[in-house]
């Protein structure tokens, strides 16, 4: 009985020890793992990060620019020709209210 209990007990210790071994690779691989991640994160995705928002940043730039430069250019019409202004917005006004009800 006692040699099947030591046999009983060896296999129980080799099956530690291969399961900790086990963890111990699995541990070590999520590291490296972890360890690329972090690397491609710095890499790769934040230079593109970085650019998107460059190239979102000169395109909000853009469009402030051209509205306003269309603001200015409306603002000269009505200045030039204050009476056409007025007679537009009548008439937008009118269509809106027309429109509205």
């Amino acid at each position: 009985m006692s040699s099947t209990t030591d046999k009983m007990t060896s296999y129980t210790d080799k099956a530690a020890d291969k399961a900790s071994a086990a963890l111990g690779s699995a541990e070590e691989q999520i590291a490296r793992l972890r360890s690329q991640v972090e690397s491609l994160m710095k890499d790769r995705v934040t230079p593109a990060v970085a650019a998107a928002a460059d190239r979102a940043e000169s395109a909000l730039h853009t469009a402030t620019s051209a509205v306003r430069s269309s603001t200015e250019a409306v603002s000269g019409k009505v200045q030039q020709q204050p009476l056409m202004a007025v007679l537009i917005a009548a008439g937008v006004g009118f269509l809106l209210g027309r429109a509205m009800r």
